[in-house]
């Protein structure tokens, strides 16, 4: 009997590691998805803004580590939520009544991955 709750609670911690884990992997791969579907277009799978749009918007390399300092999570936030307007003109959509607040933070959680390690 001692040995079958031995088993059991054994088999539910791994159960309770694994979960998390996999809940884990899933969050890095909701940014990643949302990324793909709605930045990746202008500002490259790799976020350095290597595109058509990229280019004709002048979007910042996100890799390059003066423009990841610049840049805080708050002021990525209300780019997502609100979009980027540069004297009268258009320079991002915003997202704010397409993706929820936690979709957001995803995103921005993404954009930090570029950062180059130090």
């Amino acid at each position: 009997m001692k040995m079958q709750r031995q088993t059991l609670a054994k088999t539910t911690i791994m159960a309770t590691l694994f979960a998390g884990a996999f809940c884990w992997s899933a969050a890095a791969d909701d940014g990643t998805q949302l990324w793909n579907m709605n930045c990746a277009a202008c500002h490259g799978m790799d976020g350095k803004g290597q595109t058509t749009m990229g280019h004709m918007l002048g979007i910042k390399d996100l890799t390059d580590s003066k423009v990841q300092a610049s840049l805080t999570d708050a002021e990525a936030t209300k780019d997502i939520k609100e979009g980027i307007t540069v004297n009268g003109q258009s320079k991002m959509k915003a997202f704010g009544d397409k993706l929820s607040d936690d979709q957001i933070k995803d995103l921005v959680a993404h954009i930090r991955s570029f950062q180059p390690a130090k």
